[in-house]
């Protein structure tokens, strides 16, 4: 298959954007669009190229003071009737459109055409973002290749409608057993009810009040939530065991193990199995590059209210932000698009930042 990131489409981030999206890329089919991406960056010709499965690194070697790494994923979730893409008025409809393939039209559209960038720049265009962590691009180079992600700041281009939105909530997971004894239920005197004992995590879940944060002037809310209810054994039996699946999403100033310890002061008395956890990412904007990039935007940052992967970043020390065209609200939903307006606001603000 011809390359259709041509070096007249590659110039143009708008025709760039919809060229991606009309590449099918659900998550672990991710070949071809990284084919296409490699290719467009071998040919920049000022590019150090590498690659790890279906992630896809450039980067300049230009000695600046500082680097900065521009990151997004590659994959979607599965196509819901929305591909290819379709153009009305001023919108880009696709499956990916928003979420996240204008970010990385940005991206690579700055790669191709920025040979003198004011800092030293990684671009990562990566894998299964969508999918299991164990499948994840950025997991992946942070193990194979860690200095791929070395920097002193990162952007991850994921779509924020415009806005800068710092760091990033953690998630933690965790299954909150109650126990019974098991009986007939035409005696159910002789059992103890699992489920019935559930009632009681249900109401500290109901009387809980959960924090607001407010982090470098970005407000965080936590929130914390039964998100699924398994007990039972049969249509005759009193359950022995009934598991309330819970969610913390907690703000960045708490560690996996202190959001840990709260479920636990929360759930005292009962057992708590983890399912998974996620750390959260501080707003990293004291970092002179965040500060350069915050007066190219030209507004105030938001918290992340989520989780991204600024996270990955975080936790090897380096400050990163999440920035891009798009309303986050449409990602992965059948109508999704993104603003031909904002791809290329998008695209003039960052080239502004790093060209200076």
């Amino acid at each position: 298959m011809a390359n259709p990131l041509t070096p007249d489409v590659v110039v143009d981030p708008v025709e760039l954007t919809r060229a991606l999206v009309d590449i099918e890329s659900v998550s672990r089919d991710e070949k071809v669009i990284a084919d296409c991406v490699e290719d467009v960056l071998r040919s920049a010709g000022h590019l150090t190229v590498g690659r790890v499965g279906n992630t896809v690194m450039g980067r300049t070697e230009l000695g600046r003071e500082q680097r900065v790494v521009l990151a997004g994923h590659l994959d979607t979730v599965p196509i819901n009737d929305n591909w290819p893409s379709t153009v009305v008025d001023d919108l880009i409809y696709g499956c990916g459109a928003s979420d996240m393939k204008a970010g990385v039209a940005i991206a690579l559209h700055l790669a191709a055409t920025l040979p003198d960038p004011a800092y030293d720049i990684t671009y990562l265009f990566y894998e299964a973002e969508e999918i299991e962590s164990e499948f994840n691009g950025l997991n992946l180079v942070s193990a194979s290749h860690p200095e791929w992600l070395d920097a002193d700041f990162a952007v991850l281009l994921e779509p924020t409608y415009g806005v800068v939105e710092a760091g990033c909530q953690g998630s933690l997971r965790v299954k909150v057993l109650t126990h019974g004894r098991r009986a007939h239920t035409a005696r159910a005197w002789r059992g103890v009810n699992a489920i019935h004992a559930a009632g009681e995590v249900l109401r500290r879940l109901e009387d809980y009040r959960p924090r607001t944060v407010t982090i470098d002037g970005c407000t965080y809310r936590e929130g914390l939530n039964a998100v699924r209810i398994a007990g039972g054994v049969a249509g005759n039996v009193v359950p022995d065991e009934c598991a309330v699946e819970v969610n913390l999403r907690f703000a960045p100033d708490r560690s996996e193990e202190q959001a840990l310890d709260h479920l636990k002061t929360v759930f005292e008395g009962y057992d708590l199995v983890v399912i998974d956890s996620s750390a959260g990412a501080l707003p990293g904007l004291r970092a002179a590059p965040a500060r350069e990039f915050l007066t190219a935007v030209g507004v105030e940052p938001a918290a992340k209210l989520g989780w991204t992967d600024v996270a990955r970043f975080a936790k090897l020390g380096i400050p990163a932000l999440n920035y891009g065209p798009g309303d986050p609200a449409l990602a992965h939903a059948p109508d999704e698009h993104v603003e031909i307006g904002q791809i290329r606001d998008g695209a003039a603000t960052l080239h502004r930042w790093l060209a200076s």
